[in-house]
């Protein structure tokens, strides 16, 4: 398995990744839309996991030069509990590292006990915090 930062070439297998794993998401969360959008801030900070040329992993983060975010982090089902997850969360924390960043946030939905699980054991914590958002 190879994390490196996504290619053209990966469309395909993170569109289909990421219907997989977030099938709920809304169509402004789709790859179609936020794939280019992010190509467009020129950062590498959409790293792909790949394993025999297929897409198994994704985790996309964003630096503002204040706090680090981490979106999309998503592993395909049979994959799962080979520490892909794991691999790309410490990949991006050590890319946005490179960057200056000194404070990564992220969000859960409340209700995903087994992702909040997740990066309780890396680490972070729940911060008391209301989250809050507009569409525009």
């Amino acid at each position: 398995m190879e994390i490196r930062p996504y290619e053209a070439v990966d469309f395909g297998g993170l569109d289909a990744l990421w219907r997989e794993a977030f099938p709920n998401d809304p169509p402004r969360n789709r790859a179609g839309v936020s794939v280019p959008a992010k190509l467009a801030m020129k950062d590498d900070l959409l790293l792909v996991a790949v394993d025999q040329g297929r897409v198994i992993g994704s985790i996309m983060a964003g630096y503002d030069g204040h706090r680090g975010w981490l979106y999309s982090v998503a592993v395909r089902q049979d994959a799962k509990r080979r520490g892909i997850g794991t691999a790309l969360v410490e990949a991006a924390e050590a890319a946005l590292r490179g960057l200056g960043c000194c404070k990564i946030n992220l969000q859960v939905r409340s209700s995903n006990a087994a992702v909040i699980a997740f990066y309780k054991k890396l680490g972070f914590a729940i911060e008391e915090h209301i989250s809050m958002g507009r569409l525009l």
